[in-house]
C-alpha cells in the first residue's frame, strides 16, 4: 500500500509536484509566444498518472494522448529533454522535431502522446502481445480519454486484448468534456460495464485520490502480470486547463475551475491526509515545492538556449534498422 512507506509517499508528491509546475509553467511560457504549436495540459489530472505508473518499470510500456505530459514524467522521462522538445529545440526527447503531441521516450517505454484520438490502444495491445510472446514479464498501459473512449478504436482493443489474453489495462481519464463535448450525454452508458461486456473486471475510481488510484492499478497490473489478462479503469478527474492552450472554456460554468481547484485538488488532498495522519510533514512537502519550482526554471532557461534542429537533422529518425 502506498501509505505504508514513506519514500513512495516522497516520490508520488514529488512527481505530482513536478507535472503540476511543469504544466503551469508550460500555460505561462505558450501565452508568452515563446513555444510553437499546440500544447494540451494536463495539470488537474497528477494523480492518474502518478498512481498508475508507480507500478511500472522500463520493460513495460505505456501509450498515451494528446495530453501526454504527466504520462511522460510519471513514466520517468528526462524532463528538461521534455521542456526541450516541446520547445522544439536539440537536445529534446525526439530531437525537437516530434512537440508536445509526438513527446516519446523509448527507452522508458513511453511510446508517445497521440494527436489521433483513440490511437493510442491499438499501439498499446502490440506492445502487450511482445511482452507475452516474449515472456518479459511486462505489461502494457493505454491512457484514453472520455472521447477516446467512443472510438472504434479503442472498443476493438478491448475486444483483441481479451480474445488474446493480452496483459493490458486500459485507463479512461475522464475529466468530463472531450475537446468541449460533456462526457455526462456524450458517452452511453457506464465505462465499468463496457469493460465488463467484453469480459474483463471494470472499476470506477476518484481521480484526485492518488491512494484509491494507485491500490485500483496495482490490483490490475499484477492480474496482467500473472497471466489474467486486460483490465478497465475508469477515473474520474477533471482538468484545469482549456482542452488546448487557448480554449476559451465557455462551455465551463462560471468558477468552475476556481472550485475543483480550491476543494478537489490532488496536491491538496494528499498535503491533508498525509500531514494529518502523520505520515509526512509540511516542511518535506514544502521544501519538496521549492525545490521543482527551481528545477523547472532550470529547464526553461536550459531549453530557451538550446539551439533548435537543423535542416540536416530532418533527415534522421526516419527510418530504423532490426
Amino acid at each position: 500500500m502506498l501509505q505504508s512507506n514513506r519514500q513512495d509517499l516522497l516520490k508520488a508528491y514529488t512527481q505530482m509536484r513536478t507535472i503540476r509546475e511543469f504544466e503551469e509553467r508550460v500555460h505561462t511560457e505558450f501565452a508568452g509566444g515563446t513555444i510553437p504549436g499546440f500544447v494540451h495540459l494536463y495539470a488537474g489530472e497528477e494523480a492518474s498518472a502518478v498512481g498508475v505508473c508507480m507500478h511500472l518499470g522500463d520493460k513495460d510500456h505505456i501509450g498515451s494522448t494528446h495530453r501526454g505530459h504527466g504520462h511522460c514524467i510519471a513514466k520517468g522521462c528526462d524532463v528538461k529533454a521534455m521542456m526541450k522538445e516541446i520547445y522544439g529545440r536539440k537536445g529534446g526527447l525526439c530531437g525537437g522535431k516530434g512537440g508536445s503531441m509526438h513527446i516519446a521516450d523509448l527507452s522508458k517505454g513511453m511510446m508517445g502522446a497521440n494527436g489521433i484520438v483513440g490511437g493510442g490502444p491499438p499501439l498499446v495491445c502490440g506492445a502487450a502481445l511482445t511482452a507475452k510472446t516474449l515472456k518479459t514479464g511486462g505489461v502494457a498501459v493505454a491512457f484514453v480519454g472520455d472521447g477516446g473512449s467512443n472510438q472504434g478504436t479503442t472498443l476493438e482493443s478491448y475486444n483483441l486484448a481479451k480474445v488474446w489474453n493480452l496483459p493490458v489495462i486500459f485507463v479512461i481519464e475522464d475529466n468530463g468534456y472531450a475537446e468541449s463535448t460533456a462526457s455526462e450525454w456524450s458517452v452511453g452508458g457506464s465505462q465499468t460495464k463496457r469493460a465488463e461486456a467484453f469480459g474483463m473486471p471494470g472499476t470506477k475510481v476518484d481521480g484526485n485520490d492518488v491512494f484509491a488510484i494507485h491500490e485500483a492499478a496495482q490490483e490490475a497490473i499484477e492480474r496482467a502480470r500473472a497471466g489474467r489478462g486486460p483490465s478497465l479503469l475508469h477515473v474520474k478527474l477533471s482538468r484545469y486547463f482549456g482542452h488546448f492552450e487557448g480554449d476559451a472554456m465557455t462551455y465551463r460554468a462560471d468558477g468552475e475551475v476556481e472550485a475543483l481547484r480550491r476543494d478537489h485538488d490532488a496536491l491538496k488532498i494528499f498535503r491533508k491526509r498525509v500531514t494529518e495522519a502523520g505520515l509526512l510533514e509540511a516542511g518535506q512537502l514544502n521544501e519538496i515545492d521549492t525545490d521543482i519550482a527551481a528545477f523547472i526554471d532550470e529547464a526553461v532557461a536550459e531549453a530557451e538556449a538550446a539551439p533548435p534542429p537543423t535542416g540536416d537533422d530532418l533527415l534522421t529518425d526516419v527510418y530504423v534498422s532490426y
